[in-house]
């Protein structure tokens, strides 16, 4: 199925990833994404512990609904991931306990859901995906998916916006101040937490360099 690994439940991962390919091909959402924030899981849970096949099956599953970043259904997505998980799971014979676990982690990954994560798998999971979006993976998702939806790099005129309001719709660079600087702040491991501060400020090194060559430097 994929030379990627998710060991040790490669068994598992290969009944489920034919189920999360989406109808439409979407770069920062394929299976490397899912190996790259299966990696970050690993990294959390081996110091915060959790339940692992709660979390392989989370992982594996959380995009498997695909709704475009400029849908307005997008805030439906990971409920609606949730449900067709649990589809799957049931008839895999799951027990109903450890599905509404898997489902919830789902359903709380999602930034725009706006759902508390309850348990400790769910803010796992939580923390690993928004990991995958800040940092230098985060930057290249960012301008893929502006890429994606047709916007500019940046405003040629004010790529600061310092005469403007911020539009991440229109100039992908405006995105850093709308979103991405703003992940950090809100992870939910202490492990999570010192991941993101790292990539946080890879980020902010980036934007502060793009800028200077732009010809638009902080002052």
């Amino acid at each position: 199925m994929t030379a990627l690994s998710f060991a040790p439940f490669q068994d598992l991962a290969d009944k489920l990833l034919p189920h999360t390919i989406a109808e439409r091909a979407d770069g920062s959402h394929d299976v490397s994404h899912l190996h790259r924030v299966w990696t970050n899981v690993c990294a959390i849970r081996n110091k915060e512990g959790g339940d692992p096949e709660i979390l392989i099956a989370a992982t594996l599953l959380h995009d498997c609904v695909s709704v475009e970043k400029n849908s307005p259904f997008r805030s439906s997505a990971s409920r609606l991931a949730a449900a067709k998980a649990g589809e799957l799971l049931s008839e895999m014979g799951w027990d109903e306990e450890r599905i509404d676990a898997v489902a919830h982690a789902i359903e709380a990954h999602s930034y725009s859901a706006n759902i508390a994560p309850t348990t400790l798998e769910a803010r796992i999971l939580q923390d690993a995906d928004r990991l995958d979006a800040i940092g230098m993976i985060g930057v290249a998702r960012l301008f893929y998916v502006s890429g994606r939806m047709g916007s500019h790099l940046y405003d040629p005129t004010d790529p600061q916006a310092k005469s403007r309001e911020l539009d991440d719709k229109r100039y992908a660079t405006d995105h850093f101040k709308t979103k991405l600087f703003t992940l950090a702040q809100g992870f939910q491991t202490a492990t999570g937490k010192q991941m993101a501060q790292t990539r946080h400020e890879r980020a902010e090194r980036f934007l502060r360099e793009f800028m200077e060559e732009v010809g638009a430097p902080e002052c």
